[in-house]
């Protein structure tokens, strides 16, 4: 038995490899959504135009287009994290990402290299989308496999805390730099700033992951097979599995890409940049410390149960906050807080209904392809169809139908239950190791 297994707090060594892998996490979500606070100032840079909101759109539809990429990232790494190891998977996603960071902190723009510019934007983006979409899937799957069975929910919440660890950090320097740069020099190159440390997170990331050490449940149980990480395995003898982690996941991704985007974008025209910076600040702050309780307390309830109140309560509240937004900061922040807090909510529980409804063997590719094709064509859209819907006022219609993908949860986890009824003592329900629910479905 690994030595993660004999007691629920962890020894230095495995401290250590948790540690390695969920700042990872951080270090994606500071990336990625840097991206998305920091577009409005440097929009007009790269996509020129007399009307502000033309040169927002274009930027936005570059952040789409490296959402579009996170599917080839869940194949592409989740066989490399069934075929070679988790640790492999962790390593490539990290060196994709903190390359494209670099790249967009460096890039000219559109007034010295012309059409060049927005290309070079673009590569850097696909190259982080590829990224995006398997570092959560490698790091969920690895942290699930080594975490103690009553306490996977926990573990998960280490997610939501770096997540928001992220925007929180990028906000706080936007809003530091520009409280001592100014506006000005902000939009001419301070939004490079955060793009360059990104980078640097992302070296020492890289040394830190190069002393993990491959799971136990890899080692013995997916290395000696002959056939892993196989997509037509995949898609042919579960795609009842897969289905139901699209159900899941439609949420996570729908409100990833408007809340970390189209809210920000919302609240810069409507407060000004620099305030905006600071209710994300304060808003994940808050919010971060409320990670690991409910972590606990997901753990003790069923994480079915916890997802669907949280999917029922914030489509609620988050409609009502979303067409009430007004240009104050107590109102940005209250809209916005709301979908960090299903963020985080959704993330502590996400890993492991995902990893126990897949064998160890298609793992990383079932936890890739409908996580990042899902999040991709819903996160991707969001913002671009929250700015054209704002534009012809039917946002009341875009935000029904962004809460009826959170509200597939209801059914997802309703048929969850009826197709995989578990056995407390089955070894699906020990380290994340060959789940029952992957012997009798497909």
């Amino acid at each position: 038995m690994p030595a993660v297994n004999r007691s629920v707090r962890p020894e230095a060594s495995h401290r250590r490899s948790v540690v390695a892998t969920v700042v990872g996490n951080f270090v994606e979500s500071f990336d990625w959504l840097a991206y998305g606070l920091f577009a409005p100032l440097f929009a007009a840079q790269f996509f020129p135009s007399s009307n502000p909101l033309t040169s927002l759109l274009g930027a936005f539809a570059v952040f789409g287009t490296g959402m579009l990429f996170r599917p080839i990232g869940g194949v592409l790494l989740g066989r490399l994290a069934d075929r070679r190891g988790r640790r492999p998977a962790l390593m490539l996603a990290i060196g994709l990402m903190t390359g494209g960071s670099t790249l967009i902190a460096i890039v000219p723009t559109y007034e010295h290299i012309g059409i060049l510019a927005p290309l070079v934007l673009l590569l850097a983006r696909l190259a982080q989308g590829i990224s995006s979409g398997g570092e959560w899937t490698a790091a969920a799957t690895y942290l699930m496999e080594i975490a103690p069975k009553n306490r996977r929910c926990l573990y998960s919440s280490l997610f939501s805390v770096t997540t928001m660890a992220g925007p929180f950090v990028a906000s706080l320097l936007g809003a530091g730099l520009g409280t001592w740069l100014g506006t000005a020099t902000m939009e001419a190159w301070g939004w490079r700033v955060p793009f360059l440390l990104g980078g640097v997170f992302g070296v020492i990331l890289l040394v830190l992951r190069r002393r993990l050490t491959e799971t136990e449940v890899f080692r013995r149980e997916v290395r000696p097979r002959a056939r892993r990480g196989s997509l037509r395995q995949l898609i042919g003898a579960h795609r009842r599995q897969v289905l139901l982690a699209v159900m899941f996941v439609a949420g996570l991704g729908v409100i990833g890409g408007t809340w970390s985007t189209a809210v920000p974008a919302m609240g810069h025209r409507l407060i000004g940049s620099q305030t905006m910076f600071w209710v994300v600040v304060c808003v994940t702050g808050s919010v971060i410390a409320l990670q690991v309780p409910l972590g606990l307390l997901a753990d003790r309830v069923d994480p079915g149960r916890f997802l669907i109140v949280s999917s029922v309560v914030f489509a609620a509240v988050g409609s009502y906050a979303y067409l009430t937004v007004q240009d104050s900061f107590v109102s940005l922040a209250f809209t916005y807080s709301t979908g960090v807090i299903f963020l985080g909510c959704v993330t502590m529980v996400l890993p492991k209904m995902l990893s126990r409804i897949f064998p160890p063997q298609i793992r990383g590719l079932g936890i890739g392809l409908p996580h990042a094709s899902t999040t991709a064509l819903l996160g991707g859209a969001g913002p671009l169809l929250a700015a054209y819907s704002d534009e012809r006022g039917a946002s009341g219609w875009f935000i029904a139908a962004v809460m009826a993908a959170v509200l597939l949860a209801w059914p997802a986890t309703v048929w969850e239950r009826r197709l995989y009824r578990r056995d407390p003592s089955a070894p699906g329900s020990g380290p994340v190791s060959e789940p029952a629910v992957a012997r009798t479905a497909g």
